[in-house]
């Protein structure tokens, strides 16, 4: 058991030094940045500045419109309103939906 609290006690005592050195590495960058960030005159100093990039510009597309369905080809025209026709000769439409669907179906 004393072996084993000695490696643990190791353990925390590397990870505490190594995160103490991580920290204060970290912190001297960022305080070099913070300096050098303002002055652009040594060459030195440029190569540590962060770049700068623009910001993209975006822009709305523009509006279009919808497509238009195809136009009925004359065979499907042809066919729906002799369909139509029939329906109305069985007497299955009256007078007025006849005429409200074929003018529907020849798009008047």
């Amino acid at each position: 058991m004393p072996g084993l609290l000695r490696g643990v006690a190791r353990t925390a005592v590397i990870s505490g030094t190594a995160t103490a050195v991580s920290n204060r590495v970290s912190r001297r960058q960022a305080n070099r940045w913070a300096q050098q960030g303002g002055s652009a005159q040594n060459p030195q100093q440029q190569q540590y500045a962060q770049p700068q990039y623009a910001q993209p510009q975006y822009t709305e597309a523009p509006q279009q419109a919808p497509p238009q369905p195809p136009a009925p080809s004359p065979t499907d025209t042809i066919s729906a309103l002799k369909e139509l026709g029939a329906l109305y000769q069985q007497g299955i439409l009256t007078e007025a939906e006849f005429a409200a669907q074929k003018a529907k179906i020849l798009g008047t």
